[in-house]
């Protein structure tokens, strides 16, 4: 690490801690030819997630668009926010944990449908009959038997 003061590249770690979040470490190092202390962060490298979409294109994984189609699924619901707060960090967690770079749009969907319908019978339905595209009444009836195979 090189010293902002002087420039040197020998320093020494003084204090090292987490960050309030966890997300890095803070250090603070101070310089051994100038003896000035600074602060650095070391934080795990993001690897970007890419979502394929239906027609091929590439996407970023968004979280805040999951929480989106959950909170609209979930309206007019008894679901509190960090109940689908927590759904959708279980599914990040999910996703990131496999390993692979890149998720199809429809196992995304099968994931979120998956939490729904844990969190609430009508919002899973709601989510469903927009993801997989309801056309005929009977679908509807096949998602909420599905509901009632989950008791």
């Amino acid at each position: 690490m090189r010293c902002p003061y002087c420039g040197d590249m020998e320093d020494h770690v003084v204090d090292s801690r987490p960050t309030y979040d966890g997300k890095a470490i803070r250090r603070r190092r101070e310089c051994i030819r100038c003896e000035k202390r600074y602060t650095t962060f070391e934080r795990i490298e993001d690897r970007p997630l890419m979502v394929i979409k239906k027609d091929n294109r590439r996407e970023a994984f968004d979280r805040e668009k999951i929480l989106k189609g959950m909170r609209t699924a979930c309206r007019k619901r008894p679901v509190g926010m960090q109940t689908l707060e927590d759904a959708v960090d279980d599914i990040e967690r999910e996703i990131y944990n496999r390993m692979d770079p890149e998720i199809s749009a429809q196992e995304l969907g099968r994931l979120v449908m998956e939490k729904l319908r844990s969190v609430d019978s009508v919002a899973f339905v709601r989510f469903a009959s927009v993801y997989k595209e309801f056309r005929e009444p009977s679908q509807f009836e096949e998602a909420v038997a599905m509901v009632g195979s989950q008791s």
